[in-house]
């Protein structure tokens, strides 16, 4: 889409603080983060949101997830770290195009929210 704001950030027309790229994926800082690390990975393909998602979207959604588990390795969050998609505006959601939040880098309470 060409006014979406992750799909500026992967065409390069938007900077970040790129953390992970490869052919179907991106993942940069958060910009507001929530805990010490606090990484956003992204389809390169443009999805609104999980909802709006089917069964060809399938491998991707598995391909964020992949990528959020590598950068956690690579960070050393062996105590746990969490990954969240926030789906529609009552649940945060404010940029709709799909992406993981990945925390970690200290307690996560649960229930969130």
């Amino acid at each position: 889409m060409n006014d979406c704001l992750f799909c500026k950030i992967v065409r390069g027309q938007i900077p970040s603080k790129k953390v992970y790229d490869d052919e179907h994926t991106y993942a940069f800082e958060d910009i507001d983060p929530k805990a010490p690390t606090h990484v956003l990975i992204i389809p390169k393909r443009h999805i609104p949101g999980l909802k709006e998602a089917d069964t060809s979207d399938a491998e991707i959604i598995g391909r964020c997830h992949i990528t959020a588990a590598q950068i956690a390795q690579e960070r050393k969050l062996e105590e746990g770290y969490r990954t969240v998609l926030n789906v529609g505006p009552a649940a945060g959601q404010s940029v709709f195009h799909m992406h993981v939040h990945l925390l970690g880098g200290r307690k996560l309470n649960w229930p969130p929210g």
